[in-house]
């Protein structure tokens, strides 16, 4: 028996196969004149909460100052992107946490049987509930649970290897291709389960000889840390939580007959620069300065000023996700504190040959593909970072099956209209 954990899809469905079959009517008052469908509901777009709006407009993409490296992977282009949404902060603890918690709670009710049938599909029965103080509820979701000899001290505690997220999305890509277009839709639907709880090793294994065990058994779940941000997610588990988001916001939409939105994804290293300039052109840093200090001799981020005094910008490690002023789009730590994944690959020589509008440059690859196809474009700069990474245009990379105590992400949204001001309510 399969359960479908997404609980909205049949509500998503029903919709698009009402309308495809003549469910709009022609107005009475038509004439026989071609007027279009009626009735047709008002729409206001919505603003996804914690997201910031970040319009459309037109920007150079590279470096702002000399390229010291003299690397030449990031070369000045002229860039049109469409508007859109982005989170104000990077992804925190505690908004990933309920990520996880849904995960959990979707497998123990599948395990406890909380299935109901509709139309000869399972799904996951949300109505009931879980107690899990409960010892006969440990007991049937015992298979959930670390093993025997895996336990400390006896405790029951759920195994966070087996926290995996089934998800389905659809390869645009692939559908794309003229040789594809008469293929069923099924080649181009790819379903994979992710393991979805962070790596909180990355924190020891980042840095030899060095004492973070705290970080290691504290940083996720201790309510200390809410509000910093997400780290030990691989650019896999990002998406992944991307696509939940999209999926959790369709279900609450359609159970409310309101218009689905597009979907949740990183943005790509184009979105990412022009978001972080907040619109100042040229401007080496998101605050617009030529410098990493305001005139008081304030650090304006989290990063590794000079040889390594790592708390003179008033965090050690990482810091609130809202900490430091935000730029002018409203956006936190575009500089500094974690490093963020992209949608991108990198590639050195991308800014070549990718379009001048809406750039793109995804590619989805096996994990044990060759390591140079694995790279994804990493941008923003850490806290164990210098300032040179700190620079809207300076581009790095990690390998997409990695977990780094110094990445997180945040996530973006399209817009899908001209501008935010065509919907002004009067």
């Amino acid at each position: 028996m399969k359960i479908n954990y997404c609980k909205g899809l049949l509500a998503i469905l029903l919709p698009v196969l009402l309308a495809s079959c003549g469910g709009s009517k022609t107005p009475k008052n038509a004439q026989g004149q071609l007027i279009g469908v009626s009735p047709r509901p008002k729409y206001y777009p919505p603003v996804p909460y914690g997201m910031v709006y970040v319009p459309s407009g037109t920007f150079h993409m590279g470096p702002s100052d000399e390229d010291v490296n003299y690397s030449f992977t990031a070369r000045n282009k002229a860039i049109s992107i469409s508007g859109f949404y982005m989170d104000a902060t990077e992804i925190t603890n505690n908004e990933y946490r309920q990520f996880v918690g849904w995960v959990t709670d979707s497998i123990a009710h599948v395990l406890m049987g909380h299935v109901k049938n509709v139309d000869g599909i399972d799904y996951v029965d949300w109505k009931q509930k879980i107690n899990w103080k409960d010892k006969a509820t440990l007991d049937k979701i015992d298979a959930l649970l670390y093993s025997e000899e895996d336990r400390l001290y006896g405790r029951k505690e759920i195994d966070v290897h087996k926290l995996k997220y089934h998800a389905e999305t659809f390869n645009w890509d692939k559908a794309k291709l003229r040789e594809n277009a008469n293929k069923p839709r099924s080649q181009f639907v790819e379903k994979k389960d992710v393991a979805i709880y962070p790596d909180t090793l990355c924190w020891i294994r980042d840095f030899s000889y060095a004492y973070n065990e705290p970080m290691t058994r504290m940083y996720f779940w201790h309510p200390a840390f809410d509000n910093y941000p997400v780290v030990g997610v691989t650019w896999h588990q990002a998406n992944a939580f991307c696509e939940w988001r999209s999926r959790f916001w369709d279900d609450y939409r359609t159970s409310h007959k309101l218009f689905t939105e597009d979907k949740f994804q990183l943005p790509s290293e184009a979105q990412w620069e022009y978001a972080a300039r907040g619109g100042r052109e040229q401007a080496p840093y998101p605050w617009g300065g030529y410098y990493a200090r305001n005139k008081k001799g304030c650090l304006l981020a989290n990063f590794k000023p000079g040889r390594g005094n790592y708390p003179e910008d008033g965090g050690f490690y990482t810091v609130r996700a809202d900490a430091y002023w935000p730029n002018d789009y409203g956006l936190y730590n575009m500089a500094g504190n974690v490093a963020e994944w992209t949608q991108d690959i990198y590639y050195e020589n991308a800014y070549s040959f990718t379009s001048d509008m809406n750039p793109y440059l995804r590619m989805d690859v096996p994990d044990d593909a060759a390591p140079k196809m694995k790279r994804k474009a990493l941008r923003g700069g850490s806290w164990k970072d210098i300032g040179f990474f700190l620079q809207n245009g300076t581009r790095s990379y990690e390998f997409q099956d990695s977990a780094k105590s110094y990445i997180g992400f945040r996530c973006t949204i399209a817009f899908l209209s001209r501008s935010k001001n065509d919907f002004s309510k009067k």
